[in-house]
């Protein structure tokens, strides 16, 4: 199964570091992470600001920074493979652990510029099990908007992205199967080899 093109967009387009600036970059608040909708709001505000720029070397750098700030990216990684865990070597975590953040930006950051001109709007917030969901749509010219709703948990001093629902399609679930399917067919060490080669 692949993600959606949208799907796709809202898990890493929002990936722009905050401490390193990009030449002709608008400025932009800082990500404000203490509050479930603010935090998303001003994420996406980050996210936008870096596909605006039209440097696309930059905006990878800028994904890659934000997405280990402030996304959860070891535990997602560990529910995508929680089925193979009693199956893998630690070598083989270690190297699916390293591989996985260059897996992600490497894998679609290049598709996202369509969205530059796009805005994101937090619509309300909705207490969860394990934190808060934050209820948002996307929108741009002459497209139907996207509805989103990002899972948020409390980490440290701040909130993180735990997972995200784009128009319906929960990404951990698409991406579990993705994963699932190769391993299946060609075993953990192919999924590693396929994900380094995207990074």
């Amino acid at each position: 199964m692949k993600f959606p093109l949208r799907a796709i967009f809202l898990f890493t387009a929002l990936s722009a570091p905050l401490a390193i600036p990009m030449a002709n970059a608008p400025a932009v608040a800082a990500v404000n992470n203490q509050d479930p909708g603010q935090f998303i709001n001003t994420l996406a505000e980050d996210g936008f600001a870096a596909l605006r720029t039209g440097d696309h070397a930059g905006a990878r750098s800028r994904f890659r920074t934000l997405l280990a700030q402030h996304f959860a990216v070891d535990s997602i990684g560990d529910r995508l493979i929680r089925r193979w865990a009693p199956t893998i070597t630690a070598e083989q975590r270690a190297a699916y652990k390293a591989a996985f953040p260059d897996f992600i930006v490497g894998t679609y950051a290049d598709r996202l510029f369509e969205y530059a001109h796009a805005d994101l709007k937090v619509i309300r917030t909705i207490p969860s099990a394990t934190g808060v969901d934050v209820v948002s749509q996307v929108t741009r010219p002459g497209v139907a908007p996207i509805t989103t709703v990002w899972s948020v948990q409390k980490e440290g001093g701040g909130y993180k992205v735990t997972n995200l629902k784009v128009a319906g399609v929960n990404l951990a679930i698409s991406q579990t199967a993705d994963f699932d399917s190769i391993i299946q067919r060609k075993g953990f060490d192919a999924l590693i080899k396929m994900m380094k080669s995207r990074g």
